[in-house]
């Protein structure tokens, strides 16, 4: 690995412990489907990439999983790109590597958050732009990335919050939901969360929450019906299918159902779960309600304000950040890159509470 300007080499490989090998694990898309394990190859031996200038290398310590890893691994975001192609949205690390102009705004060692495509492999280069500085690492920070920057955004710029206002968030003990509950709640809202089992409604409760539903046990609509029957102002939708037409049915006049996902579709073929579309029309004229779709990457020119926000939140501890490591999955905590499997099908069985994080330990043995 040439280093041309050896003056510059401190900028570039920290010899002081980081351990750089040569080869290291990642997660590929070898094959285009939904099913996530039929999709994606865990490979033994990459090679490390290498920083360019105004890059960083960031050795993964956390990395979050998301509901869209599977519209990603079905080719669903960009249809021009062909497997094989490196997968995973976000992660947390150090940095151990970087190029000469990333040397003016980092450093070796350094804690850093990042959203970028290829986070579910051992070592990630990262724009330096594109990074976020840490003062340490923590699995808390990975949830601000793409969880919570989402339900601030959304409900900053689609929600028109105000006093009084009734928001239903639907799964909302997941790892965005939870943010839209308290973010609902920082506005002094009346906040109603969807969830499917009392130990989430318990910890919705717990952050706030004013009215927890576990669809499980409860006839949500029959719910909404009888204790709101004014409708609900604001509707935070991620689950789609019956889920959506029953929050549509359930806005008040003038409401806003704001879809940031349909978890419920992406394991279709077509990604799309069913819904009852054909009244449409006709039931949002009646109620001059609204439908407003919300995808992150379209609000970039917002994003590092939202997590500038968030940030502070968590550090004056106005912000419970839940992460699910898997703890109580059957085979245990989600550790190493081979668990990401496991971490996503987790998440589609519903299990999670809060963010779900996968831990990569860092091994020392081979050297650069």
């Amino acid at each position: 690995r040439p280093i041309l300007d050896m003056s510059y080499s401190r900028h570039f490989l920290d010899f002081q412990g980081s351990s750089i090998p040569s080869s290291m694990k990642k997660l590929v898309v070898t094959k285009l489907s939904q099913n996530f394990r039929e999709a994606v190859t865990l490979q033994q031996d990459s090679p490390v990439p290498l920083p360019g200038d105004g890059d960083l290398l960031v050795r993964n310590r956390f990395v979050g999983i998301n509901a869209s890893d599977i519209n990603y691994s079905a080719g669903r975001y960009d249809t021009s790109v062909k497997p094989p192609f490196d997968i995973g949205f976000e992660g947390v690390g150090d940095v151990v590597a970087l190029g000469l102009s990333a040397s003016a705004d980092y450093t070796v060692g350094q804690a850093v958050a990042y959203v970028k495509a290829g986070s579910f492999a051992e070592y990630t280069v990262v724009p330096a732009k594109h990074a976020v500085p840490l003062p340490s690492v923590k699995p808390e920070f990975l949830t601000f990335m793409v969880s919570g920057a989402t339900a601030y955004i959304s409900l900053k710029e689609l929600g028109e919050l105000s006093e009084g206002k009734k928001v239903l968030v639907t799964a909302a003990a997941g790892g965005t939901g939870q943010f839209a509950v308290q973010l609902a709640k920082k506005a002094k809202c009346h906040v109603i969360g969807t969830c499917s089992s009392d130990e989430k409604g318990g910890f919705l409760k717990s952050i706030g929450c004013d009215h927890t539903i576990n669809y499980k046990t409860e006839n949500v609509e029959s719910v909404l019906r009888k204790d709101y029957p004014e409708g609900v102002d604001v509707v935070y939708e991620s689950v789609g299918g019956k889920m959506f037409d029953l929050a549509l049915n359930s806005l008040a006049t003038k409401g806003r159902l704001i879809v940031i996902g349909f978890i419920a579709g992406y394991q279709n073929p077509t990604g799309l779960p069913s819904i009852k579309a054909e009244l449409l029309p006709a039931k949002l004229l009646k109620k001059s309600a609204s439908i407003r779709g919300f995808f992150l990457n379209h609000y970039l020119s917002e994003y590092k304000m939202a997590l500038k926000h968030l940030l502070k939140m968590y550090e004056r501890g106005d912000l419970v950040c839940e992460v699910d490591f898997g703890d109580m999955s059957p085979e245990g905590k989600f550790t190493g890159l081979e668990s990401v499997f496991r971490a996503v099908d987790y998440m589609y069985m519903g299990k999670n509470i809060g963010k779900i994080v996968v831990e990569l330990p860092h091994s020392v043995n081979s050297k650069l």
